[in-house]
């Protein structure tokens, strides 16, 4: 007898109609917005990823990211396992919809993956440029380096001991991501990135 469907689980990880290529019309947005020929993948290596996810209020919704097709998978099995925790997320959208601005998504507090561009204050490509990386809850998460706090909104989530809604926390959320083998900006030293995952841990 199937086991009943109590709808906290999230779609299967191998369930083919979650993750897509990228539509010519959103890879058209893309190139206004957050992908230019020198940047070091090409849309075509992109997926669009579907995922379920628990909001603040305790209701349900599906979000899209824009990932690199070899993580793919591996990111669809960690929103399932969010979702199933209920773990709540504000919004999941792709950056695009606020033109690419980084700054914009995180004051909005979109999760977001993919956005060609560089490293905060440096000049390398950011692990986002590949479609590596994860930002999820920005204000929940802040970045904090020295005195910069981003976005500013994040400021009261720095006391990472007041462990409140949304925050990525070890234990906690952050146990999937390190089963996964992927690396966390809060585990970072110069600076601590709260909201940033990766593949690589950059």
């Amino acid at each position: 007898m199937a086991a009943e469907d109590d709808g906290l689980n999230g779609p299967a990880p191998d369930d083919p109609h979650r993750i897509a290529p990228v539509s010519e019309s959103f890879a058209a947005l893309m190139r206004e917005t957050t992908w230019e020929p020198d940047c070091p993948v090409a849309i075509e290596e992109l997926r669009t990823l579907t995922v379920p996810y628990v909001t603040f209020d305790g209701g349900h919704a599906e979000g899209e990211l824009i990932v690199h097709h070899e993580v793919a998978d591996e990111l669809l099995g960690l929103f399932a396992a969010l979702y199933a925790d209920r773990f709540p997320i504000a919004r999941i959208e792709p950056i695009e919809h606020v033109g690419g601005d980084d700054d914009a998504a995180m004051a909005a507090n979109l999760t977001t993956a993919f956005n060609c561009r560089r490293v905060t204050g440096g000049s390398r490509w950011s692990e986002h440029a590949y479609g590596w990386a994860v930002d999820i809850n920005p204000i929940q998460n802040p970045y904090q380096r020295g005195d910069t706090v981003l976005p500013p909104e994040g400021e009261p989530y720095l006391d990472r001991d007041d462990v409140r809604p949304g925050m990525l926390t070890r234990p906690g959320p952050i146990d999937h991501v390190d089963r996964m083998g992927w690396g966390w900006g809060g585990d970072w030293s110069s600076l601590l990135d709260h909201m940033h995952i990766s593949l690589t841990g950059r």
